[in-house]
């Protein structure tokens, strides 16, 4: 939103109006709140066909499932005419509903942006023609994530002084493979015995992990903070960064970790390896071994000039191939195949 605007473009926002999203953009112009109660909500729907037909957009843009539902509803009900193009990004390599409203709403995208090959990949497995699907990268501002301050988390999270910690960000949801990160720690701590783990972020397995903590007595070594504001500062005075995802779209925490010069242990899950080269900016492993994901990052941890060289690495290549810049302009170019 931020880019289009820097470039000219006029981009109006709608988002739940309870959401954080909503929340971050409340200071700026042209943000309409909108709150359907389920996938199928006619009346939310008619409300945005209302919106389209005030704001007469170019495009319509769907940022998740949820928002091509409203948005093909919309649409449908004549929000204007003619209809504005509906682009639909895809950030998940899941496969798409094979429900019979999921079909339809699907086949009223024009082009989907699909954040990695991978999904692209899954896409046209579905059977969406690949004509219809471009791959424009996620990108961050790796000038802000380079200018935060650095938050120590020996002192945040009281460790002792010293140990080396291990960062993962992200959701506490299954494909995200936390369970398997936490049975790599024994394993870890058979050579490292000092490790510490610090995992950041909500969701609805964060009672069976903590169970899990406790049935492999990590609970000295491992902390569970739940979702934190701060997750970056605290994340660039980490050793290294764990991706254990079983499914990944792309891993906007992986560019954060790279931009900040961080070393990557990762899964070759999903976009991940299109971010993560093996051997260059940080070391992959098969989704779901345990073992396999701790032999990595032992073998990390005990090599620091090694991490350097990855950090440097990874942090040249988030600014040359996945900067807010490019994600900006390979969405605008989108745009334009759409709109005479």
């Amino acid at each position: 939103m931020l880019g289009l605007r820097e470039r000219g473009h006029r981009a109006v926002l709608v988002a739940h109006p309870q959401g954080e999203l909503f929340t971050r953009a409340s200071e700026g112009p042209d943000l309409v709140g909108l709150a359907p109660r389920s996938e199928i909500d006619l009346a939310a729907a008619w409300k945005l066909s209302r919106v389209i037909r005030q704001y007469a957009p170019a495009i319509v843009h769907a940022h998740d499932p949820h928002a091509v539902s409203a948005a093909a509803t919309a649409l449908s009900f004549g929000a204007s005419s003619p209809a504005p193009p509906l682009v639909a990004s895809r950030r998940v390599d899941f496969h798409l509903g094979g429900n019979s409203f999921s079909r339809w709403k699907y086949r009223q995208v024009r082009r989907f942006i699909a954040a990695s090959d991978a999904i692209r990949d899954i896409l046209v497995q579905d059977g969406v023609p690949a004509s219809r699907v471009d791959v424009v990268h996620d990108g961050i501002d790796v000038g802000k994530v380079q200018a935060l301050p650095t938050l120590d988390l020996h002192v945040e999270f009281w460790l002792p002084h010293g140990v080396p910690v291990i960062v993962n960000v992200g959701a506490l949801v299954g494909h995200k493979g936390h369970q398997h990160l936490l049975d790599a720690m024994p394993l870890v701590m058979r050579e490292l015995p000092d490790v510490h783990l610090v995992i950041m972020g909500e969701g609805e397995l964060r009672v069976p992990l903590e169970r899990q903590v406790k049935e492999l007595h990590l609970e000295r070594v491992v902390r569970l903070p739940g979702f934190r504001e701060d997750v970056l500062a605290l994340t660039k005075s980490a050793d290294l960064f764990v991706m254990s995802s079983i499914t990944e779209g792309l891993g906007s925490a992986v560019l954060d970790a790279m931009a900040m010069g961080l070393a990557v242990v990762g899964t070759r899950a999903g976009g991940i390896p299109e971010a993560v080269i093996h051997g260059t900016t940080g070391l992959l492993v098969p989704p779901g071994e345990p073992k396999a994901l701790a032999a990595a990052v032992v073998e990390l941890l005990n090599d620091p000039l090694r991490r350097a060289r990855f950090g440097q690495a990874g942090r040249t290549r988030v600014e040359q191939h996945f900067g807010v810049d490019k994600l900006v302009e390979g969405t605008l170019a989108v745009y334009r195949g759409l709109v005479p």
